[in-house]
């Protein structure tokens, strides 16, 4: 009997200066692997058990400084991110850098082995010029960012002692999250074809995973991909079957040209489907408010209540603004899921329009894939008989 060896990396980016501080004031001191370098994010966090090379390459992060609440990251190391299905979308990443400024876990495994893995989770890091800091208490810092909400953060890692005051200062001039614009960074420049066929799906591109691309794929659709201001007429000379608004960083009313998009969308019924960033935009687009959560959700366990069945649904999520309820009563929207949780907005649909939208990612990776039939509702909006639940 043939024996296959699975592939064993040990750590070797490790063991250096690191330190967080946040805008309260409060430091937490671990130990720096990765890139020695310091930068500047909103600290968030992420509760899911599994995933990280999905949520690190995942663009709705930009900006942030991502803490992971399972203890022990890193075991299964990174696959290679040259990989690409037969479409050329990466098969095992979902954008095609880590978008996150800064990692920060409680235990870095210090030996990976999994059958697909070509390098460990420091290397990785160290390759991209992304800082890491180990063995600090995620619980704390979890706490603390519930409690007080997402803050600034300052993430230093270094071959020497790192100056905490001198440190403390820089994060106080630092530019604020809610201040920066991300779409000229997270987007796509130009068009991009995936896959061939008559029938295509527009994918208006604020920090698309790539999850999606491959699931709008898998209806059977070529995907155009363009970028997030590209107008409702350059959209419509594709002749598209419908449109998916994707998911992406920052406050939704920074994306004054994906809205005006949107609101052509909507005057002239073309099916459209808005995930995550999408969502919000379309409410906007719609005369619906948006607003930032105190921390946000973000992980792969948030359960939400499909308001036409009564069902509730694992959600994969990652998003710190959402759509204001209260304010659904002056559009032409109505609810469609809400959060088990805190009762924020999951999901609407337009009362006559071809006009959906999902809050979390039907798509997951990481996740569960439990309302994967998301898409298939697009494909019913198209008109598609074969569409099924």
């Amino acid at each position: 009997m043939r024996v296959s060896k699975i592939p064993t990396k040990k750590a070797k980016h490790v063991n250096k200066f690191g330190k967080l501080i946040l805008e309260d004031g409060a430091v937490f001191d671990g130990m720096g692997f990765g890139y020695t370098t310091t930068v500047f994010g909103e600290a968030v966090f992420n509760t899911g058990m599994v995933g990280y090379t999905e949520a690190l390459t995942d663009p709705s992060y930009s900006g942030q400084i991502l803490a992971l609440t399972y203890p022990l990251v890193g075991n299964y190391g990174v696959p290679d991110p040259s990989i690409k299905d037969t479409d050329g979308i990466r098969k095992f990443f979902e954008s095609d850098k880590i978008q996150p400024r800064g990692l920060v876990i409680h235990e870095l495994s210090m030996m990976a082995s999994h059958w697909n893995m070509v390098m460990t989770l420091d290397e990785w890091l160290y390759n991209e010029k992304i800082p890491g800091i180990s063995g600090i208490d995620t619980r704390a810092l979890t706490v603390k960012l519930r409690t007080k909400g997402v803050m600034m953060a300052a993430l230093a890692v270094s071959d020497k002692e790192i100056d905490e005051q001198d440190l403390k200062k820089k994060l106080e001039s630092a530019k604020k999250y809610n201040d920066e614009e991300f779409m000229g960074a997270v987007s796509t420049k130009e068009p991009q074809i995936y896959g061939t066929g008559i029938d295509s799906i527009v994918v208006v591109d604020t920090g698309v995973k790539n999850a999606i691309l491959r699931n709008v794929r898998k209806l059977g659709y070529k995907v155009i991909r363009v970028p997030w201001n590209y107008s409702a007429e350059k959209i419509l000379a594709y002749n598209p079957k419908g449109v998916v608004l994707s998911n992406g960083p920052g406050d939704p009313v920074k994306c004054a040209d994906t809205m005006k998009t949107a609101k052509t969308l909507i005057e002239k019924n073309v099916p459209t489907l808005g995930i995550c960033l999408g969502a919000q935009i379309l409410g906007l687009a719609g005369g619906a408010n948006t607003y930032k959560l105190k921390y946000g959700h973000r992980g792969q366990n948030k359960s939400c209540i499909d308001l036409d069945n009564n069902q509730v649904y694992v959600t994969s999520q990652n998003h710190g603004y959402c759509i204001d309820p209260d304010s659904l009563k002056k559009t032409d929207f109505k609810l469609w899921f809400t959060n088990t949780d805190d009762k924020t907005v999951e999901g609407i649909k337009h009362k006559e329009k071809k006009i959906i939208a999902v809050q979390f990612h039907p798509e997951a990776s990481p996740g569960p894939f439990d309302c994967m039939f998301v898409f298939e509702e697009l494909k019913k909006l198209v008109g598609e008989e074969n569409a099924k639940r």
